[in-house]
């Protein structure tokens, strides 16, 4: 798979491809341009077979601090006073696209969350499998203090189903920041640790994951995603079917062998 990207970091060890938002003196914000890349990164990740699992983190101590104040925010202003409303409609289908290409992609994504972690970024966060943070992290949905609504690139349909209708609510209305115990104990994150080992631990969780199925992973994934909107009825026939076609892979084979073997499996992906 060939990344070569301007506004992130990219790395690859083993099976775990580690995505770095570099901008670290201003916090790691994105502008038009990374969000095109990430989008493009998302998509070539689908077809791949090498990466297993993506992790994703920021730069000098923080996650993300959003879209850009000055290239992002100001011309999206300049765009509204020139009534350019189609425009302002295509950069925001544009952004939600990022949310759209992380959950159609088939690797789990976990995000290593320290220090800023606000607007655009807040959603990348959501918008992945798992999130570690650190204590000193801090989420906020801050589009409302710039006059924005909370319903941002997918905001109030995922926030919900992470911690409830009633406090997504109060996060989306006021904009505050969510401190790291708030976020683990509200279920945004999954666990937190401590800075120095966030990378680490969070790069491990991605290992382990990526010695597991690849096609039960993604199915996982899939259907996580697929049956929110399904009635129970519905979901349970959709999972005979998407575990009936896991039941055809190679690794489910190799798992029942090595249990009768009493031996750990080793999956293939295949």
């Amino acid at each position: 798979m060939e990344i070569n990207p301007r506004h992130f970091t990219w790395q690859v060890d083993g099976k775990v491809a580690t995505i770095t938002l570099n901008r670290p003196e201003r916090k790691n914000p994105l502008t038009f341009e990374s969000y095109k890349e990430l989008i493009e990164t998302f998509q070539k990740l689908a077809n791949t077979e090498k990466v297993k699992t993506v992790v994703i983190t920021g730069a000098g101590g923080n996650f993300c601090s959003g879209g850009d104040v000055h290239e992002i925010i100001g011309p999206l202003v300049e765009m509204r006073e020139q009534k350019q409303a189609e425009r302002l409609l295509s950069f925001t289908r544009m952004s939600g696209e990022l949310v759209k290409v992380m959950r159609a992609c088939p690797q789990p994504i976990i995000s290593a969350i320290d220090g800023v972690c606000a607007g655009a970024g807040a959603i990348i966060a959501m918008a992945s499998d798992i999130r570690f943070g650190t204590p000193r992290s801090r989420v906020a949905f801050l589009f409302v203090k710039v006059g924005l609504s909370g319903a941002d690139m997918g905001a109030c349909a995922m926030l919900p189903r992470l911690i409830g209708q009633g406090r997504a609510a109060e996060l989306l209305y006021t904009g505050r920041f969510m401190a790291a115990d708030e976020a683990e104990r509200w279920g945004f994150y999954n666990r937190l640790v401590t800075p120095e080992k966030l990378l680490e631990q969070a790069s491990q969780f991605a290992r382990e994951l990526a010695d597991g199925p690849t096609v039960a992973h993604a199915t996982t994934k899939r259907c996580l995603h697929q049956e929110w909107d399904m009635s129970i009825d519905d979901a349970i026939e959709a999972e005979a079917q998407a575990q009936a076609a896991c039941m055809e892979t190679e690794d489910f084979a190799r798992a029942y062998r090595a249990f009768a073997a009493k031996q750990t499996p080793k999956f293939e992906g295949n």
